[in-house]
């Protein structure tokens, strides 16, 4: 995506948000680090797997809840000046977050 095309607000994200964001940042960190231990401990792979399955859910679930924000200001702003483009960033962007 080109620079001079992304959204123009100075602040993303709220401070609520980005305490929200960082908690949740800090708990899947500490999920990944569990695994590493797991895999340190050589726990059953099963055990790995479904931690695994977990973190990747978790993080998955926080881009969702940054796509929402993103789109309910950062695009919502670029439609009422009149940026269409926008419509295809964000196409592309869930394209690439599949």
């Amino acid at each position: 995506m080109k620079e001079e095309t992304r959204c123009e607000i100075k602040e993303h994200h709220t401070a609520v948000e980005k305490d929200r964001f960082i908690k949740r940042l800090n708990k899947i960190e500490g999920q990944v680090r569990g695994i590493n231990k797991m895999i340190q401990v050589d726990r059953h792979c099963d055990d790995v797997l479904i931690q695994i399955a977990a973190v990747t859910s978790s993080l998955k679930t926080l881009g969702e809840e940054i796509l929402k924000n993103h789109m309910k200001n950062c695009m919502v702003e670029d439609i009422k000046k009149g940026k269409l483009e926008s419509i295809d960033e964000i196409m592309y962007l869930i394209g690439r977050m599949r």
